[in-house]
């Protein structure tokens, strides 16, 4: 709807109004923040000035710590005004640049006042009225202007329900104070605000939506009913953009009780996580812990094993052979360690471990054994049945701790006992009479004495000399994980037993054993194997929870497998649990959590579950969404948002130097059209890196691998596994060969690199393209095929 001449200039004229408000407020607090901030200085200048010390008598010591006490309070006090005032400068100034976005029009049920509310990224008071001008985004009000149109409408607010009448919803787009394009629109958030956002180049970090939120995505953002929300999002449907958006609102609204360090989002890896690391802030949020579940698993596992990751899984399994020996084998191994009957297995394994099976490493020193094996064995299933697995471990932990210190005194008198004591130099004797000092033991004891001074240095030596084995006994390393894992493997009966009979044993397991323990005597796990792993280690040491985190969000989750989000929701026992996938994009061998809803609705039962799902992809032109839709199960039923652009090129070379010369003028055409994000994605690392050797030298591009920390300007190429999430103005797919794309397991590696692009898509093929394009119905793109020209002197 147009919009009249005078009613655009009064709403201008209001802009104005607000951001001279809002900078006059902005002066007055710099001056404030540069007061405080004067005064932090100050106060740690002098800290010791201001402090009265005296430790003569006790009463003097508790006025010392009163008086350091009070010090510490005023510069604690000050630090937190300065870090207020400093976050509500940051909201000001980009208030300054874009005051609001939105503005509705509400009557409440029962009266006859309007009100104007106007939506902004914060909230701003005018003082000298004590009126909002610009509320919060993600104030109760505000999601009247998310979810309705005018007309009838409701909001949810603590003290109940407002019920009432909406007559207008105005949208605005307002860069450096001035208007730039203002209208009316209905329910949803209109497409010129939408078209305009989304017609924008991609950046190499993700903006933040709060301007453009559907209605779909508002629920998901505003859910607090739920302690699992399971968001099932087509590509390109917002899906993370709603959940970033969500740690927002939820920061906001609890704001008393919940901090941006007790949420954490499991990523697929660093370089998404560099990808969403300013929406938060750009919302005047703290960025909440960000990590991948590798990084987890690394940190718990790195010091025993050399970990495999999930990419080198990957890059496995595109690039070998499935006519290679053992291969078979290891895709059964990947998809039946990752599923809910593993994880069933390892329970009763370790109900059976209460039992019998417990291995234990003995106990030695300097040649002497001080518990061995069958000792603690024995200790531990004479204890009482009832006790559970983990404390009975921590029992024999103290118990072993005990005879540890038996064994050392009996060491005292031993002959290399003394012979250290003879090797000690001067200094080492008072270090080691200081140390008896400060445990508090002997303090009147003199090196006078020689008996004494024996007994001291004996004390103090074989302590010392112990303490490895001390270490190994308090960290409950005494416990043989290693072993009781490869039980599963050695012993070709155990597996039989605990799944119930022989025919429920999985394919090759033979074979699957083998690779495994294989793998094991290198010090090294797959990464279908670190999981479950660390599951029996924990069932057996006791579970390392954190009860801090409130809410756990896990994007991609269709790359999870059941057995791994049982585990961190065990990890995070007081955790609301926000998982967020596309199974169109579940491109890694194991099995997928979101391939069947029923694992997820058991995680925390179908009462406190909750599922949404974003059909309408917003990412991508309505021609790149009909040619892609078609290559998934289900595809039908995704809606492309209606932004027109260029069919899809499919073009096919006749060898490799024609497609080298072919992408990289291609690259210089986008550059040429204004496309500054541009990915060259291809199947794998290493093609990545032969693609990179023959396009460097063409055009300037970068290659991405898997360290890589954030993107940086320019054309990237990245295998398709790492572009997962992030997206980028036009994509060219490298070789998209039925040769290099013909396996049925490949399709969605194929679709997921194809719903990168957001403006132009050109597929590039060695020969005939892959069936995954070719089976699409041919209307939905434009086919090129370059041959070479005829030889006019060749005959006819």
């Amino acid at each position: 709807m147009s919009m009249k001449e005078a009613e655009w200039q009064q709403e201008q004229s209001r802009v104005d109004e607000v951001i001279q408000k809002v900078a006059l407020q902005m002066d007055e607090l710099e001056k404030r923040t540069g007061n405080v901030r004067s005064d932090v200085v100050e106060i740690r200048k002098h800290f010791w000035d201001e402090v009265t010390i005296n430790f003569s008598h006790a009463e003097d010591l508790t006025e010392t710590y009163f008086s350091m006490k009070q010090q510490a309070d005023v510069m604690s006090e000050r630090e937190r005004s300065h870090r207020h005032a400093s976050a509500t400068l940051g909201k000001y100034r980009r208030l300054v640049q874009s005051p609001y976005f939105g503005r509705i029009d509400f009557v409440e049920e029962n009266t006859e006042k309007k009100e104007s509310i106007y939506l902004g990224i914060a909230s701003f008071m005018d003082e000298e009225n004590d009126t909002f001008l610009i509320y919060d985004w993600r104030a109760p009000v505000s999601s009247l202007y998310y979810d309705y149109g005018p007309g009838a409408a409701q909001y949810d607010t603590p003290g109940g329900i407002i019920k009432g009448e909406m007559l207008l919803k105005r949208q605005f787009v307002i860069r450096d104070g001035q208007i730039k394009l203002l209208f009316d629109t209905g329910i949803t958030i209109g497409d010129e605000l939408l078209q305009q956002a989304l017609s924008r180049s991609a950046d190499s970090q993700m903006r933040s939506i709060v301007a453009t939120i559907q209605k779909e995505q508002n629920q998901i953002i505003r859910n607090e009913r739920s302690r699992m929300l399971i968001v099932q999002g087509a590509a390109g449907s917002g899906k993370t953009s709603a959940a970033l958006q969500r740690v927002a609102y939820l920061l906001y609204k609890n704001r008393e009780t919940l901090r941006a360090d007790q949420m954490v989002l499991f990523s697929p890896n660093p370089l998404f996580n560099s990808y969403v690391s300013t929406v938060l802030p750009e919302l005047g949020e703290e960025n909440m812990e960000q990590t991948t579940f590798q990084e987890y698993l690394e940190n718990r596992l790195g010091k025993e094993f050399e970990l495999e990751d999930p990419f080198e899984q990957m890059e496995y399994i595109l690039s070998t052979d499935p006519h290679t020996e053992g291969y078979a084998a290891r895709m059964e191994s990947i998809r039946y360690k990752s599923s809910a009957a593993y994880l069933e297995t390892l329970r009763k394994y370790t109900e059976r471990l209460e039992t019998e099976g417990m291995l234990f490493k003995p106990l030695a020193f300097r040649g002497k054994e001080i518990v061995s094996a069958e000792a603690m064995k024995v200790r531990f299933y004479a204890m009482d049945a009832q006790v559970k697995l983990a404390n009975r471990v921590v029992l024999l932990r103290d118990w072993l701790l005990t005879e540890l210190s038996a064994f050392a005194k009996k060491e005292w008198n031993e002959a290399w006992v003394e012979e250290e004591m003879e090797l000690l130099s001067q200094e080492d004797y008072q270090r080691a009479y200081q140390k008896v000092r400060k445990q508090g033991r002997n303090k009147e004891m003199s090196f006078d004495d020689f008996n004494m001074e024996k007994e001291l240095l004996a004390r103090v030596i074989v302590r010392e000399r112990l303490k490895p084995v001390r270490s190994r006994i308090k960290s409950l390393r005494f416990v043989d994980v290693t072993k009781l894992y490869r039980q599963l493997f050695d012993n070709p009966h155990l597996l039989t037993e605990l799944v119930g009979g022989s025919d429920l044993v999985p394919a090759y397991w033979s074979e699957i054993s083998r690779q495994t323990t294989e793998r094991m005597d290198k010090k090294e796990l797959s990464y279908e194997d670190s999981t479950p792993y660390l599951y029996l280690k924990e069932q057996v040491q006791g579970f390392q929870m954190n009860t801090n985190v409130r809410h756990v969000f896990v994007d991609e989750a269709q790359d999870y497998s059941p057995f791994q989000l049982e585990f961190l929701k065990r990890l995070f026992p007081r955790g609301r649990m926000t998982a967020l996938g596309d199974l169109n994009q579940a491109i890694f061998a194991h099995t997928s959590v979101f391939g069947e809803e029923e694992p997820l609705v058991q995680l925390f039962g179908s009462e406190q579950t909750e599922l949404i799902r974003l059909t309408r992809s917003y990412r991508s032109t309505r021609e790149i969404v009909e040619f892609t839709r078609g290559m998934v199960p289900g595809g039908e039923s995704i809606i492309p948002f209606n932004r027109g652009g260029e069919k899809p090129q499919v073009i096919s070379v006749m060898n490799e130097d024609e497609l080298h010369e072919q992408v990289a003028m291609h690259i210089e055409e986008l550059q040429a059209d204004g496309y500054e994000s541009i990915a060259v994605i291809c199947k794998t690392a290493a093609e990545s890196r032969a693609a990179y050797e023959a396009l460097a030298s063409r055009t300037p591009v970068n290659l991405v691998k898997k360290e890589t920390a954030a993107f940086s300007k320019g054309t990237q190429i990245i295998p398709a596994y790492l572009a997962k999430g992030v997206e980028f103005d036009a994509v060219i797919l490298y070789n998209g060969s039925q040769h290099q794309y013909g396996r049925e397991n490949e399709r969605k590696l194929f679709y997921t690199a194809c719903t990168r692009a957001m403006h132009s898509l050109r597929v590039f093929s060695i020969g005939e393209p892959s069936f995954f394009v070719t089976t699409q119905p041919q209307e939905t793109y434009v086919p090129i095929a370059l041959v070479p020209e005829a030889d006019p002197a060749a005959p006819r």
